[in-house]
């Protein structure tokens, strides 16, 4: 396979580099740790390595170097691609991992019962997260390492795992749709179609199908990476550097992204942007909409899509969506006061003085994006993150184990041991 041959290489080449850095500057110190940073969340410890993507305080995302705006007509696969590799994959190279991924679209059939026997008002993330789990019995890292697998190699089932993931999700996350919201049967993968746009085949959306599939390709891309320190990104590292094998790694790290302070933003956000149009009843003109966000304000509320924990300006993911064009594709009023919000939001708060960072981030933009379908069912929107950030929870995972990373073991104080240390 072409993607693990020239991953091969790169391993190789980036541990020796890592190896030698380490051994030259091993003592170097690269940031401090304030008190403020302990109670709050470990914010911008500089204290993770993560090289599939990074976050620019003025620039935002990022992929290997190349800024996620550069990205929005690329594949997920070749993202894929690109954060293990550095490199984007050839025509030759994309159809070989495009390939791999239709070949290993085996979902075990006790998948599909397990999912039949969950409750049938089970959250469709959980539905996911159990759907994954159940299938660590179909693990290759577990089994090698059992069998006694050489340290250097070990990188190897964890990338074999990783894609036969990657591979099923798609199918996996389509069924979850279809029976938890009465959508009829499951639908039959088309292999004749890239991954994301195989995966809105099956979703089955039948408002502008084209443009759908278009949308899908675009969100994946959007959401498959974000760094190594959000919720779900970390908790995935600290699991999978116990060598817990990827179906683990992945389940908890997708428990992370569940909660409504990562991945449920975006649904936060359009629930927002449904009752703000509703107070209205109607089209509502700036005016009304800066009255409206105003009197939020002034009762103590936030305005859900704006500020970002590392960001200091416009999301350029937020940038991409409102970008988002499909031929034979309507304006949807839900996008239209997602523009007057982004017209007027900064505004007040920034004349309020107390935003770190008063412009939106991409939540604020995604949900309306996905409701231009008719795909209105809320609660599932985080299993599309989930599909997406797999790419990115995955690549890092294989990078950890290629090079060498440790198990993941910061240290913790206690109360005591902190009033000592800042009393002196």
């Amino acid at each position: 396979m072409i993607l693990k041959e020239k991953l091969s290489e790169k391993i190789l080449e980036w541990k020796k580099e890592i190896i030698n850095l380490v051994v030259k500057h091993s003592k170097d110190v690269i940031g401090e740790v304030t008190l403020e940073q302990v109670f709050g969340g470990m914010r911008g410890i500089k204290g993770l390595f993560c090289d599939t993507s990074e976050v620019g305080l003025d620039t935002g995302l990022s992929i290997r170097g190349i800024p996620i705006l550069d990205l929005v007509d690329k594949l997920p696969e070749e993202v894929f691609y690109l954060m293990l590799t550095g490199e984007l994959p050839s025509k030759e190279a994309l159809e070989d991992l495009q390939g791999e991924l239709v070949k290993r679209n085996k979902v075990p059939p006790y998948v599909w019962d397990v999912i039949n026997a969950l409750p049938a008002e089970t959250h469709p993330m959980v539905m996911l997260d159990t759907a994954i789990l159940v299938m660590e019995n179909e693990s290759i890292f577990r089994k090698k390492y059992d069998e006694g697998i050489e340290k250097e190699k070990i990188w190897d089932p964890v990338f074999e795992d990783s894609l036969n993931l990657i591979a099923v999700l798609p199918d996996i996350a389509s069924y979850i749709y279809r029976k938890r919201f009465n959508k009829g049967p499951r639908i039959e993968p088309d292999t004749s179609l890239d991954w994301a746009a195989n995966y809105a085949h099956m979703l089955g959306i039948e408002k502008y199908p084209e443009c759908f599939k278009k949308a899908m390709r675009f969100y994946m891309t959007l959401h498959a990476d974000h760094e190594g320190g959000n919720v779900s990104a970390f908790s995935c590292a600290t699991i999978a550097s116990a060598f817990s094998d990827p179906y683990y790694a992945v389940s908890g790290g997708l428990n992370g992204l569940a909660g409504p302070l990562h991945g449920l933003a975006n649904q936060e956000c359009l629930r927002f942007i449904i009752k703000l149009s509703e107070h209205f009843g109607h089209m509502p003109s700036n005016a009304e909409v800066k009255q409206y966000c105003e009197e939020l304000l002034d009762h103590g509320r936030v305005i859900a899509g704006y500020g970002h924990a590392v960001l200091r300006v416009t999301d350029p993911r937020f940038t991409a969506v409102m970008n988002f064009q499909c031929e034979g594709l309507p304006d949807d009023p839900l996008v239209t006061i997602v523009k007057q919000l982004f017209e007027e939001v900064p505004k007040i708060l920034l004349a309020r003085g107390k935003a770190k960072d008063p412009w939106p981030n991409l939540d604020a933009a995604s949900g309306a994006l996905l409701h231009r379908f008719g795909f209105t069912e809320q609660d599932y929107y985080t299993v599309l993150f989930s599909v997406s950030r797999t790419l990115g929870l995955t690549a890092q995972m294989i990078l950890a184990r290629g090079i060498g990373l440790p198990i993941i073991r910061p240290k913790s104080l206690t109360l005591k041991s902190i009033k000592k240390i800042v009393e002196k």
